[in-house]
Protein backbone atom coordinates (compact mmCIF):
# COMPACT_ATOMS: atom_id res chain seq x y z
CA UNK A 1 0.00 0.00 0.00
CA UNK A 2 1.25 3.32 -0.59
CA UNK A 3 1.31 6.31 1.05
CA UNK A 4 0.22 9.75 -0.34
CA UNK A 5 3.00 12.35 -0.67
CA UNK A 6 1.01 15.14 0.95
CA UNK A 7 -1.06 14.28 3.81
CA UNK A 8 -4.38 14.25 3.84
CA UNK A 9 -6.61 17.19 4.56
CA UNK A 10 -10.26 17.43 5.57
CA UNK A 11 -11.94 19.84 2.85
CA UNK A 12 -15.33 21.27 3.41
CA UNK A 13 -17.64 22.33 0.50
CA UNK A 14 -18.86 25.61 0.58
CA UNK A 15 -21.60 24.82 -1.95
CA UNK A 16 -25.03 24.92 -1.72
CA UNK A 17 -27.04 22.33 -0.31
CA UNK A 18 -29.10 20.37 -3.47
CA UNK A 19 -32.09 20.72 -1.50
CA UNK A 20 -34.67 21.69 -4.18
CA UNK A 21 -35.79 25.18 -2.52
CA UNK A 22 -35.47 28.12 -5.38
CA UNK A 23 -37.88 29.92 -6.95
CA UNK A 24 -41.05 31.37 -6.01
CA UNK A 25 -42.17 30.26 -3.11
CA UNK A 26 -45.83 30.17 -2.02
CA UNK A 27 -47.60 30.65 1.64
CA UNK A 28 -50.83 30.25 1.44
CA UNK A 29 -53.87 32.80 2.72
CA UNK A 30 -57.06 31.52 4.40
CA UNK A 31 -59.68 33.41 1.59
CA UNK A 32 -62.23 31.73 -0.38
CA UNK A 33 -61.08 29.37 -3.51
CA UNK A 34 -58.01 28.49 -2.06
CA UNK A 35 -57.45 25.21 -4.45
CA UNK A 36 -58.18 27.71 -7.62
CA UNK A 37 -55.76 30.34 -7.12
CA UNK A 38 -53.10 27.88 -5.65
CA UNK A 39 -53.39 26.19 -9.04
CA UNK A 40 -53.53 29.23 -11.16
CA UNK A 41 -49.81 30.37 -8.91
CA UNK A 42 -48.60 26.70 -9.98
CA UNK A 43 -48.96 27.17 -13.50
CA UNK A 44 -47.86 30.78 -13.58
CA UNK A 45 -44.21 29.35 -12.03
CA UNK A 46 -44.33 28.63 -8.48
CA UNK A 47 -42.09 25.94 -7.47
CA UNK A 48 -42.94 25.13 -3.47
CA UNK A 49 -46.11 25.65 -1.94
CA UNK A 50 -46.24 26.05 1.94
CA UNK A 51 -49.68 25.14 3.58
CA UNK A 52 -50.22 28.08 6.53
CA UNK A 53 -53.68 27.07 8.18
CA UNK A 54 -54.09 28.11 11.61
CA UNK A 55 -57.68 28.14 13.35
CA UNK A 56 -59.66 26.84 10.98
CA UNK A 57 -62.18 24.20 10.83
CA UNK A 58 -60.36 20.90 11.45
CA UNK A 59 -61.90 18.53 8.76
CA UNK A 60 -61.49 21.63 5.88
CA UNK A 61 -57.91 22.20 7.25
CA UNK A 62 -57.25 18.28 5.99
CA UNK A 63 -59.26 18.41 3.39
CA UNK A 64 -57.19 21.69 1.66
CA UNK A 65 -54.41 20.20 2.36
CA UNK A 66 -54.76 16.85 0.96
CA UNK A 67 -55.79 18.80 -2.26
CA UNK A 68 -52.96 21.18 -2.45
CA UNK A 69 -50.33 18.11 -1.82
CA UNK A 70 -52.57 16.74 -4.98
CA UNK A 71 -52.03 19.65 -6.89
CA UNK A 72 -48.19 20.49 -5.83
CA UNK A 73 -47.54 16.43 -7.02
CA UNK A 74 -48.83 17.03 -10.72
CA UNK A 75 -47.40 20.33 -11.26
CA UNK A 76 -44.07 18.65 -9.90
CA UNK A 77 -43.65 21.31 -6.74
CA UNK A 78 -42.57 20.91 -3.53
CA UNK A 79 -45.24 20.90 -0.75
CA UNK A 80 -44.68 22.09 2.60
CA UNK A 81 -46.55 22.10 6.03
CA UNK A 82 -46.27 25.25 8.40
CA UNK A 83 -45.76 24.13 11.80
CA UNK A 84 -47.85 20.67 11.98
CA UNK A 85 -46.14 17.59 12.03
CA UNK A 86 -49.19 14.90 12.83
CA UNK A 87 -50.42 16.81 9.20
CA UNK A 88 -46.84 16.61 7.46
CA UNK A 89 -46.72 13.07 8.52
CA UNK A 90 -50.03 11.92 7.99
CA UNK A 91 -49.93 13.67 3.99
CA UNK A 92 -46.37 12.32 3.84
CA UNK A 93 -45.94 15.87 2.45
CA UNK A 94 -42.27 16.98 1.32
CA UNK A 95 -41.83 18.46 4.61
CA UNK A 96 -42.35 21.13 7.18
CA UNK A 97 -41.56 24.37 8.54
CA UNK A 98 -41.32 25.54 11.95
CA UNK A 99 -41.47 29.03 13.48
CA UNK A 100 -38.82 29.73 16.37
CA UNK A 101 -41.57 28.62 19.22
CA UNK A 102 -42.69 25.67 16.95
CA UNK A 103 -40.67 22.51 18.11
CA UNK A 104 -36.99 21.50 17.51
CA UNK A 105 -35.87 20.12 13.90
CA UNK A 106 -34.29 16.91 15.62
CA UNK A 107 -37.61 15.91 17.04
CA UNK A 108 -38.99 16.61 13.52
CA UNK A 109 -36.85 14.53 11.88
CA UNK A 110 -37.45 11.69 13.85
CA UNK A 111 -41.01 12.04 13.10
CA UNK A 112 -40.52 12.80 9.09
CA UNK A 113 -37.08 10.97 8.47
CA UNK A 114 -34.43 11.74 6.77
CA UNK A 115 -35.58 12.20 3.73
CA UNK A 116 -38.22 15.43 4.23
CA UNK A 117 -37.51 19.07 4.42
CA UNK A 118 -37.08 21.03 7.15
CA UNK A 119 -37.37 24.72 7.32
CA UNK A 120 -36.85 27.24 9.91
CA UNK A 121 -38.19 31.02 10.79
CA UNK A 122 -34.77 32.83 11.50
CA UNK A 123 -34.54 36.59 11.91
CA UNK A 124 -30.83 37.23 12.44
CA UNK A 125 -27.40 35.63 11.40
CA UNK A 126 -27.03 34.06 14.93
CA UNK A 127 -30.75 32.53 14.56
CA UNK A 128 -30.21 31.29 11.13
CA UNK A 129 -26.53 29.48 12.20
CA UNK A 130 -28.35 28.09 14.79
CA UNK A 131 -30.51 26.29 12.51
CA UNK A 132 -28.43 25.29 10.13
CA UNK A 133 -26.25 23.27 13.22
CA UNK A 134 -29.65 21.60 14.17
CA UNK A 135 -30.35 20.05 10.92
CA UNK A 136 -32.20 21.94 8.96
CA UNK A 137 -32.33 22.17 5.52
CA UNK A 138 -33.34 25.92 5.00
CA UNK A 139 -34.00 28.45 6.34
CA UNK A 140 -36.69 31.49 6.08
CA UNK A 141 -35.38 34.92 6.62
CA UNK A 142 -37.64 37.62 7.28
CA UNK A 143 -39.11 39.97 7.19
CA UNK A 144 -37.55 42.32 4.29
CA UNK A 145 -40.36 44.79 4.11
CA UNK A 146 -43.54 45.67 6.75
CA UNK A 147 -46.39 43.38 5.29
CA UNK A 148 -49.92 43.18 6.04
CA UNK A 149 -50.03 39.72 6.51
CA UNK A 150 -49.10 40.07 10.10
CA UNK A 151 -47.46 41.97 12.90
CA UNK A 152 -43.91 42.46 12.28
CA UNK A 153 -41.62 42.63 15.14
CA UNK A 154 -38.52 41.71 13.28
CA UNK A 155 -37.07 43.14 10.15
CA UNK A 156 -33.30 42.52 9.11
CA UNK A 157 -34.32 43.42 5.36
CA UNK A 158 -31.89 42.68 2.05
CA UNK A 159 -29.38 44.13 4.05
CA UNK A 160 -28.98 41.93 6.79
CA UNK A 161 -29.61 39.09 3.89
CA UNK A 162 -26.76 39.94 2.66
CA UNK A 163 -24.12 38.95 5.61
CA UNK A 164 -25.69 35.23 5.53
CA UNK A 165 -23.69 34.97 1.67
CA UNK A 166 -21.03 32.75 2.27
CA UNK A 167 -21.97 31.81 6.09
CA UNK A 168 -24.66 29.07 5.38
CA UNK A 169 -24.32 25.97 3.52
CA UNK A 170 -28.48 25.68 3.27
CA UNK A 171 -30.68 27.18 1.21
CA UNK A 172 -32.58 31.02 2.04
CA UNK A 173 -35.87 31.77 1.69
CA UNK A 174 -36.39 35.40 1.85
CA UNK A 175 -40.07 36.34 3.41
CA UNK A 176 -42.22 39.07 3.71
CA UNK A 177 -43.82 42.36 2.09
CA UNK A 178 -42.02 40.80 -1.34
CA UNK A 179 -43.44 42.60 -4.29
CA UNK A 180 -43.00 42.81 -8.08
CA UNK A 181 -40.94 45.81 -7.40
CA UNK A 182 -39.06 44.96 -4.37
CA UNK A 183 -38.30 41.73 -5.27
CA UNK A 184 -34.84 42.54 -7.51
CA UNK A 185 -33.13 44.05 -4.21
CA UNK A 186 -33.55 40.81 -2.61
CA UNK A 187 -32.50 38.01 -5.08
CA UNK A 188 -29.78 40.39 -5.48
CA UNK A 189 -29.04 40.17 -1.84
CA UNK A 190 -28.93 36.62 -2.27
CA UNK A 191 -32.00 34.65 -1.76
CA UNK A 192 -32.30 31.24 -3.30
CA UNK A 193 -36.26 31.85 -3.11
CA UNK A 194 -38.72 34.62 -2.52
CA UNK A 195 -41.85 33.71 -0.37
CA UNK A 196 -45.02 35.68 -0.90
CA UNK A 197 -48.66 35.30 -0.32
CA UNK A 198 -51.06 38.23 -1.83
CA UNK A 199 -48.32 39.41 -4.15
CA UNK A 200 -49.57 35.95 -6.20
CA UNK A 201 -52.77 35.43 -4.01
CA UNK A 202 -54.62 38.37 -3.99
CA UNK A 203 -53.71 39.46 -7.71
CA UNK A 204 -56.67 39.27 -10.10
CA UNK A 205 -54.87 36.46 -12.31
CA UNK A 206 -52.59 34.65 -9.83
CA UNK A 207 -50.95 33.03 -12.96
CA UNK A 208 -50.03 35.81 -14.78
CA UNK A 209 -48.39 37.48 -10.96
CA UNK A 210 -46.63 34.21 -10.53
CA UNK A 211 -45.02 34.36 -14.18
CA UNK A 212 -43.90 37.65 -13.77
CA UNK A 213 -42.29 37.33 -10.30
CA UNK A 214 -40.58 33.68 -11.29
CA UNK A 215 -39.03 35.76 -14.16
CA UNK A 216 -37.28 38.17 -12.05
CA UNK A 217 -34.80 35.18 -10.87
CA UNK A 218 -33.02 35.13 -14.82
CA UNK A 219 -31.37 38.08 -13.23
CA UNK A 220 -28.59 35.74 -11.58
CA UNK A 221 -28.49 33.61 -14.87
CA UNK A 222 -25.45 33.67 -17.42
CA UNK A 223 -24.81 35.24 -20.47
CA UNK A 224 -26.61 35.53 -23.15
CA UNK A 225 -29.28 35.76 -20.25
CA UNK A 226 -33.28 35.24 -20.93
CA UNK A 227 -34.46 34.27 -24.73
CA UNK A 228 -37.24 35.45 -26.45
CA UNK A 229 -39.26 34.36 -29.45
CA UNK A 230 -40.32 37.17 -31.93
CA UNK A 231 -43.19 36.74 -33.50
CA UNK A 232 -43.39 39.80 -36.24
CA UNK A 233 -42.70 40.45 -39.66
CA UNK A 234 -39.82 40.60 -41.84
CA UNK A 235 -38.34 44.45 -43.10
CA UNK A 236 -36.13 43.68 -45.84
CA UNK A 237 -34.00 46.91 -45.44
CA UNK A 238 -33.40 45.81 -42.00
CA UNK A 239 -34.09 48.64 -39.60
CA UNK A 240 -37.77 47.15 -38.42
CA UNK A 241 -39.54 44.10 -37.58
CA UNK A 242 -38.17 40.76 -37.39
CA UNK A 243 -33.98 42.02 -38.35
CA UNK A 244 -35.18 44.85 -35.97
CA UNK A 245 -36.06 42.55 -32.96
CA UNK A 246 -32.79 40.22 -33.42
CA UNK A 247 -30.17 43.12 -33.05
CA UNK A 248 -31.74 44.57 -30.15
CA UNK A 249 -32.34 41.74 -27.98
CA UNK A 250 -28.60 40.09 -29.00
CA UNK A 251 -26.99 43.16 -28.59
CA UNK A 252 -28.35 43.43 -25.63
CA UNK A 253 -27.24 40.31 -24.11
CA UNK A 254 -30.07 37.69 -24.65
CA UNK A 255 -31.05 34.78 -26.98
CA UNK A 256 -33.63 35.54 -30.07
CA UNK A 257 -35.95 32.92 -31.68
CA UNK A 258 -37.92 33.78 -34.61
CA UNK A 259 -41.02 33.30 -36.04
CA UNK A 260 -42.23 35.11 -39.15
CA UNK A 261 -45.75 36.44 -39.49
CA UNK A 262 -45.05 38.17 -43.16
CA UNK A 263 -42.72 39.42 -45.83
CA UNK A 264 -42.38 42.94 -46.92
CA UNK A 265 -40.32 44.38 -49.50
CA UNK A 266 -39.34 47.89 -48.07
CA UNK A 267 -36.32 49.95 -47.43
CA UNK A 268 -36.68 53.95 -46.05
CA UNK A 269 -38.99 55.16 -48.29
CA UNK A 270 -41.47 52.75 -47.74
CA UNK A 271 -43.24 49.25 -48.34
CA UNK A 272 -43.70 48.57 -51.70
CA UNK A 273 -45.42 44.53 -51.17
CA UNK A 274 -46.20 42.05 -48.79
CA UNK A 275 -46.34 38.69 -48.57
CA UNK A 276 -48.49 37.36 -46.23
CA UNK A 277 -46.92 33.60 -44.88
CA UNK A 278 -49.90 30.76 -44.04
CA UNK A 279 -51.00 30.37 -40.60
CA UNK A 280 -50.34 26.97 -40.39
CA UNK A 281 -46.74 27.89 -41.10
CA UNK A 282 -46.63 30.58 -38.69
CA UNK A 283 -47.87 27.99 -36.09
CA UNK A 284 -45.25 25.86 -37.17
CA UNK A 285 -42.52 27.54 -36.58
CA UNK A 286 -44.20 28.78 -33.02
CA UNK A 287 -43.91 25.25 -32.20
CA UNK A 288 -40.61 24.04 -33.71
CA UNK A 289 -39.08 26.56 -31.15
CA UNK A 290 -41.47 26.42 -28.29
CA UNK A 291 -41.30 22.44 -28.21
CA UNK A 292 -37.91 23.18 -28.10
CA UNK A 293 -36.27 26.29 -26.16
CA UNK A 294 -37.46 27.30 -23.05
CA UNK A 295 -39.14 30.55 -24.05
CA UNK A 296 -39.01 33.36 -21.57
CA UNK A 297 -40.88 36.18 -22.60
CA UNK A 298 -42.99 36.53 -26.39
CA UNK A 299 -42.45 39.71 -28.19
CA UNK A 300 -45.23 40.18 -31.19
CA UNK A 301 -45.15 42.83 -33.87
CA UNK A 302 -46.79 42.59 -37.43
CA UNK A 303 -49.90 40.45 -37.19
CA UNK A 304 -51.71 41.03 -40.73
CA UNK A 305 -54.46 39.05 -40.93
CA UNK A 306 -57.26 37.47 -38.22
CA UNK A 307 -56.46 34.28 -38.98
CA UNK A 308 -52.30 34.68 -38.20
CA UNK A 309 -53.66 36.20 -34.72
CA UNK A 310 -55.73 33.26 -34.30
CA UNK A 311 -52.65 30.92 -34.71
CA UNK A 312 -50.58 32.73 -32.38
CA UNK A 313 -53.31 32.87 -29.86
CA UNK A 314 -53.42 29.29 -29.83
CA UNK A 315 -49.99 28.41 -29.64
CA UNK A 316 -49.75 31.25 -27.02
CA UNK A 317 -52.13 29.06 -25.28
CA UNK A 318 -51.49 26.11 -25.72
CA UNK A 319 -47.52 26.59 -24.35
CA UNK A 320 -48.95 28.37 -21.66
CA UNK A 321 -46.33 31.52 -22.35
CA UNK A 322 -47.75 34.30 -19.82
CA UNK A 323 -45.58 37.29 -20.47
CA UNK A 324 -46.11 38.58 -23.84
CA UNK A 325 -45.12 41.49 -24.87
CA UNK A 326 -47.33 42.73 -28.08
CA UNK A 327 -46.63 46.44 -30.02
CA UNK A 328 -49.84 46.06 -32.07
CA UNK A 329 -47.97 47.14 -35.75
CA UNK A 330 -50.57 48.47 -37.57
CA UNK A 331 -48.87 51.17 -40.26
CA UNK A 332 -46.14 51.87 -41.28
CA UNK A 333 -43.44 54.34 -41.27
CA UNK A 334 -44.80 55.59 -44.88
CA UNK A 335 -48.05 54.97 -44.55
CA UNK A 336 -48.53 51.62 -45.48
CA UNK A 337 -51.36 49.19 -43.76
CA UNK A 338 -49.99 46.32 -41.87
CA UNK A 339 -53.25 44.73 -40.48
CA UNK A 340 -56.12 43.70 -42.14
CA UNK A 341 -59.14 45.43 -41.13
CA UNK A 342 -61.09 42.40 -39.37
CA UNK A 343 -57.72 42.21 -37.36
CA UNK A 344 -57.94 44.52 -35.37
CA UNK A 345 -61.62 43.11 -33.77
CA UNK A 346 -59.56 39.79 -33.32
CA UNK A 347 -56.87 41.32 -31.65
CA UNK A 348 -59.21 42.66 -28.90
CA UNK A 349 -61.03 40.06 -28.18
CA UNK A 350 -58.31 37.23 -28.45
CA UNK A 351 -55.14 38.50 -27.74
CA UNK A 352 -55.41 41.39 -25.52
CA UNK A 353 -56.70 39.32 -22.70
CA UNK A 354 -53.22 37.39 -23.02
CA UNK A 355 -51.09 40.39 -23.03
CA UNK A 356 -48.31 40.94 -20.20
CA UNK A 357 -47.73 44.09 -21.83
CA UNK A 358 -49.37 46.13 -24.89
CA UNK A 359 -47.34 49.00 -26.47
CA UNK A 360 -49.20 50.65 -29.25
CA UNK A 361 -48.24 54.71 -29.92
CA UNK A 362 -50.64 57.19 -30.02
CA UNK A 363 -52.64 56.51 -33.51
CA UNK A 364 -52.68 52.42 -32.34
CA UNK A 365 -53.90 53.38 -29.28
CA UNK A 366 -56.59 55.31 -30.92
CA UNK A 367 -57.65 52.68 -33.27
CA UNK A 368 -57.83 50.36 -30.17
CA UNK A 369 -59.77 52.36 -28.26
CA UNK A 370 -61.80 54.32 -30.65
CA UNK A 371 -60.87 57.84 -28.81
CA UNK A 372 -58.77 60.69 -30.05
CA UNK A 373 -55.52 61.16 -27.66
CA UNK A 374 -54.53 65.02 -27.88
CA UNK A 375 -52.58 65.23 -24.72
CA UNK A 376 -51.56 62.94 -21.89
CA UNK A 377 -55.00 62.69 -20.07
CA UNK A 378 -56.06 61.73 -23.22
CA UNK A 379 -53.75 59.10 -23.02
CA UNK A 380 -54.44 57.69 -19.53
CA UNK A 381 -58.01 57.35 -20.80
CA UNK A 382 -56.82 55.38 -23.67
CA UNK A 383 -54.63 53.33 -21.27
CA UNK A 384 -57.43 52.75 -18.80
CA UNK A 385 -59.73 51.33 -21.75
CA UNK A 386 -56.94 49.30 -23.12
CA UNK A 387 -56.82 47.73 -19.44
CA UNK A 388 -60.57 47.07 -19.25
CA UNK A 389 -59.75 45.24 -22.58
CA UNK A 390 -57.48 42.58 -20.83
CA UNK A 391 -54.18 43.62 -21.22
CA UNK A 392 -52.66 43.72 -17.91
CA UNK A 393 -50.32 46.65 -18.26
CA UNK A 394 -50.11 49.49 -21.13
CA UNK A 395 -47.15 51.57 -22.06
CA UNK A 396 -48.66 54.00 -24.18
CA UNK A 397 -46.23 55.86 -26.04
CA UNK A 398 -46.14 59.89 -26.60
CA UNK A 399 -43.96 60.21 -29.89
CA UNK A 400 -46.86 61.07 -32.05
CA UNK A 401 -47.51 64.22 -29.65
CA UNK A 402 -45.94 67.05 -30.77
CA UNK A 403 -45.36 68.65 -26.74
CA UNK A 404 -41.28 69.33 -25.59
CA UNK A 405 -40.70 65.99 -23.73
CA UNK A 406 -41.25 62.86 -25.21
CA UNK A 407 -43.44 60.57 -22.80
CA UNK A 408 -44.45 57.31 -22.54
CA UNK A 409 -46.94 56.39 -19.61
CA UNK A 410 -47.08 52.97 -17.79
CA UNK A 411 -50.58 52.09 -16.20
CA UNK A 412 -50.86 48.42 -14.54
CA UNK A 413 -54.72 48.74 -13.37
CA UNK A 414 -54.27 50.63 -10.49
CA UNK A 415 -50.99 53.26 -11.22
CA UNK A 416 -49.41 55.18 -13.69
CA UNK A 417 -45.60 55.81 -14.40
CA UNK A 418 -44.18 58.45 -16.53
CA UNK A 419 -41.17 58.07 -18.71
CA UNK A 420 -40.40 61.43 -20.16
CA UNK A 421 -37.17 62.52 -22.10
CA UNK A 422 -36.71 65.90 -24.25
CA UNK A 423 -37.94 65.03 -27.89
CA UNK A 424 -35.56 64.14 -30.24
CA UNK A 425 -36.16 65.76 -33.80
CA UNK A 426 -35.03 63.41 -36.39
CA UNK A 427 -36.48 61.88 -39.42
CA UNK A 428 -34.25 58.47 -38.44
CA UNK A 429 -36.35 56.41 -36.41
CA UNK A 430 -37.11 53.62 -38.69
CA UNK A 431 -37.95 50.86 -36.17
CA UNK A 432 -38.27 52.64 -32.98
CA UNK A 433 -41.40 50.79 -32.14
CA UNK A 434 -39.78 47.24 -32.99
CA UNK A 435 -36.77 48.07 -30.69
CA UNK A 436 -38.23 49.75 -28.06
CA UNK A 437 -41.01 46.61 -27.51
CA UNK A 438 -38.07 44.41 -27.90
CA UNK A 439 -35.55 46.24 -25.77
CA UNK A 440 -38.76 46.26 -22.69
CA UNK A 441 -38.91 42.35 -23.93
CA UNK A 442 -35.06 41.54 -23.17
CA UNK A 443 -34.72 43.61 -19.80
CA UNK A 444 -38.22 41.54 -18.92
CA UNK A 445 -36.42 38.13 -19.88
CA UNK A 446 -33.58 39.11 -17.87
CA UNK A 447 -35.04 39.49 -15.09
CA UNK A 448 -35.41 43.09 -14.30
CA UNK A 449 -39.32 44.21 -12.73
CA UNK A 450 -41.47 45.71 -15.55
CA UNK A 451 -41.28 49.50 -14.32
CA UNK A 452 -37.14 49.07 -14.62
CA UNK A 453 -37.59 47.25 -17.61
CA UNK A 454 -39.38 50.04 -19.31
CA UNK A 455 -36.87 52.79 -17.61
CA UNK A 456 -33.59 50.82 -19.23
CA UNK A 457 -35.46 50.33 -22.49
CA UNK A 458 -36.11 53.95 -23.26
CA UNK A 459 -33.00 54.81 -22.29
CA UNK A 460 -32.11 52.65 -25.10
CA UNK A 461 -34.40 53.80 -28.06
CA UNK A 462 -33.19 57.19 -26.71
CA UNK A 463 -29.62 56.64 -27.43
CA UNK A 464 -30.50 54.67 -30.57
CA UNK A 465 -32.31 57.92 -31.87
CA UNK A 466 -29.66 60.12 -30.90
CA UNK A 467 -26.65 58.58 -32.56
CA UNK A 468 -28.99 57.13 -35.68
CA UNK A 469 -27.19 58.35 -38.88
CA UNK A 470 -28.67 58.92 -42.28
CA UNK A 471 -28.86 55.90 -44.37
CA UNK A 472 -31.14 55.86 -47.32
CA UNK A 473 -33.21 58.82 -48.76
CA UNK A 474 -36.56 58.25 -46.08
CA UNK A 475 -36.47 57.39 -42.48
CA UNK A 476 -33.55 56.08 -41.88
CA UNK A 477 -32.82 53.40 -39.45
CA UNK A 478 -32.05 53.89 -35.85
CA UNK A 479 -28.94 53.10 -34.10
CA UNK A 480 -28.87 49.86 -32.19
CA UNK A 481 -25.13 49.34 -32.24
CA UNK A 482 -24.35 52.09 -30.35
CA UNK A 483 -27.60 52.45 -28.06
CA UNK A 484 -26.08 49.14 -26.74
CA UNK A 485 -22.72 50.27 -26.29
CA UNK A 486 -23.97 53.22 -24.31
CA UNK A 487 -26.87 51.74 -22.27
CA UNK A 488 -26.53 48.02 -22.92
CA UNK A 489 -26.13 45.13 -19.97
CA UNK A 490 -25.29 46.10 -16.42
CA UNK A 491 -24.34 43.09 -13.90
Amino acid sequence: MTTPDHPLRLVVSREKSRIPLKGLYLITDQSDNLTERVSAALNGGVRIVQYRNKGGEDDRRWELAWELKQLCASAGATFIINDDLEMAKELDADGVHLGQDDGEVAAARKLLGPKKIIGVSTHSLDEAIRAEADGADYIGFGAMYPTKSKEIVHLPGPGRLAELQGRLNIPIVAIGGITRDNVATVIDAGADAVAVISAILSATDPAMAAAELALLFNRKASWPRGVILSVAGSDSSGGAGIQADLKTGTLLGSYVATALTALTAQNTKGVSSIHSLPPSFVEHQMEAVLSDIPVDVVKIGMLNSAEVIASVVDKLTEFNLKIVVLDPVMVAKGGTSLMDRDAVGVLRSTLLPLTYLLTPNIPEAERLTGTVIRNEEDMAVAAKLLHGMGAKNILIKGGHLMDGESVDLLYDGSAFIRFAVPRLLSKNTHGTGCTFATAIATYLAQGEPLPEAVKRAKEFITAAIKSARPLGRGHGPVNHYVAARETGTRD
